[in-house]
C-alpha cells in the first residue's frame, strides 16, 4: 500500500544512511522499525502482574541493615553457627 508520511529531516537522513549500509530499501527499514515498536507494544501489553506472597510478621530484627549486605550475611551466618 502506498501512503504518505512527514518525518523529521535528520530522522529521515539517518534511516537513509542505514538503509544504504544494510543494503535495504527506505522502505524495508522503516517497516521494519513500526514491527518492532509495535511488537514491543504488544509484549508490553501481555505481561501479566506479578503477585508477591506476604507474611506477617514483627519486622526486621535489630541490627538488620538490608542495605549492608555483607553486615546481613555475617548476621545469618552468626544464626546458622548458633547450637
Amino acid at each position: 500500500m502506498r501512503t504518505t508520511i512527514r518525518l523529521d529531516d535528520e530522522l529521515l537522513a539517518s534511516t537513509k544512511q542505514l538503509a544504504l549500509q544494510t543494503g535495504r530499501t527506505l522502505t524495508a527499514v522503516i517497516e521494519d522499525a513500526l514491527r518492532e515498536v509495535l511488537a514491543r507494544h504488544q509484549n508490553q501489553k501481555k505481561k501479566d502482574r506479578v503477585r508477591l506472597t506476604t507474611v506477617k510478621g514483627k519486622g526486621l530484627l535489630p541490627g538488620v541493615d538490608l542495605d549492608d549486605a555483607a553486615s546481613l550475611a555475617d548476621l545469618m551466618e552468626q544464626e546458622d553457627a548458633a547450637p
